[in-house]
């Protein structure tokens, strides 16, 4: 089994032990997606990169992995594997923005 699918076992036995399933639809987890996200942005406003790594870091990380937790229970409520939606992702990217060789 995978490092992700074992974090996403972990992430499903957390909410299922606190009966929290029930609300986790694709809907209000991508709404939920968005607000963590949105919650990370704060963390930034009104200060440089630097500044507001330096004075929110720890609320950084966490708002990162909220983010990250609420995707990944995303894609366990539409069945998608994560790691091959993103792998296609990437090839998708790189067909669309190329490499040019610029000096």
């Amino acid at each position: 089994m995978s490092e992700i699918k074992q974090l996403m076992n972990s992430i499903d036995e957390f909410r299922e032990a606190r009966g929290w399933g029930q609300y986790h639809n694709p809907k209000d987890l991508a709404i939920s997606l968005s607000i963590e996200a949105a919650e990370l942005l704060e963390d930034f406003q009104w200060k440089s990169s630097e500044e507001a790594v330096e004075q929110n870091i720890e609320n950084i990380k966490e708002e990162i992995a909220d983010v990250f937790i609420y995707g990944l229970m995303l894609c366990k409520e539409l069945n998608l594997d994560v790691e091959t939606i993103i792998k296609e992702k990437i090839i998708k990217n790189g067909l669309k923005y190329p490499i040019t060789n610029k000096k």
